[in-house]
């Protein structure tokens, strides 16, 4: 349910852009999307652990710290609709604090949506979802950044909606079912 809901949330976040980013609301969506997205990320490792401790040992960090920057963005967003400062103004005062640009948004930030681009080709290669699942994880890891970055409101919600599919699957999923599912498997 946290899986889906974090998504949902997300796609909310999406409708509050505004010019150059998104609004307090939108931001707030956004960053309460992470926060449910983080729940159920915990919950889906917790279920994959025993199809590879090894790799779930791995990916959960990672996408905790990537919600941390995901986070950072969406707090950044609230403070310079709070302030009245451009997105590029932020950007800019970034520079003052380099270690805290560095760690937080050029390094936690990228993290998520690679996190959600190895999660996909791993539930891929172990063939736990159908192939249509992961495949639309992984395309949306991989488009969520190009889709921030341009700021293009389209392009926002296009991937929004394409990560609301394999997230609703993987809700679903962990909603009904307390075993690793194994589509494809002999």
């Amino acid at each position: 349910m946290f899986l889906f809901l974090g998504a949902a949330l997300n796609a909310a976040a999406g409708f509050y852009w505004k010019g150059d980013g998104p609004d307090a609301t939108g931001a707030t969506l956004g960053v309460l999307g992470l926060a449910c997205w983080l729940i159920g990320f915990a919950d889906l490792y917790q279920r994959l652990r025993p199809e590879s401790p090894r790799v779930t040992a791995v990916l959960f960090p990672v996408t905790v710290f990537g919600v941390t920057g995901g986070m950072a963005f969406g707090v950044q967003s609230i403070h310079e609709v709070l302030f009245g400062a451009s997105h590029a103004r932020t950007v800019e005062l970034l520079d003052t604090e380099p270690l805290a640009a560095t760690v937080l948004y050029w390094i936690c930030g990228p993290l998520f949506p690679l996190s959600l681009v190895a999660l996909g080709v791993f539930l891929l290669r172990r063939r736990i979802v159908p192939a249509l699942i992961g495949v639309l994880l992984a395309a949306g890891g991989l488009a969520f950044p190009l889709s921030r970055i341009t700021r293009e409101e389209i392009l926002i919600h296009a991937v929004d909606l394409l990560l609301l599919v394999p997230f609703a699957y993987l809700g679903a999923w962990t909603r009904r079912r307390g075993d690793v599912p194994a589509v494809g498997r002999t």
